[in-house]
């Protein structure tokens, strides 16, 4: 499993990728009924938490740490494996 050397510093999002979700976020605005609104914000949401499960799951199959994940979230290892345990896969090494 490889190592980071340093603790793993985030890529800037591209201002491409930037500016696609600042455009579809607003776009919720454009939804008059609020409970329609609300309808969209929840599926996105679901589709936001599906992929960033799916890129934990990723990050440590590519040997990323959960201190390395942690720190993204401002977290502890700890709170990190907690927050994320369903997605680590077949349940990897603990403290790594």
């Amino acid at each position: 499993m490889a190592k980071h050397a340093a603790p793993y510093t985030p890529p800037v999002p591209r201002a491409s990728t930037a500016k696609r979700l600042a455009k579809a976020l607003a776009s919720f605005g454009e939804v008059a009924d609020p409970l329609a609104r609300l309808a969209e914000v929840r599926g996105a949401r679901k589709a936001l938490e599906a992929l960033e499960a799916q890129t934990v799951s990723e990050a440590r199959a590519s040997g990323a740490t959960w201190g390395e994940i942690g720190a993204l979230y401002g977290i502890s290892k700890q709170a990190a494996q907690q927050r994320f345990r369903n997605a680590d896969g077949a349940g990897r090494s603990k403290g790594k």
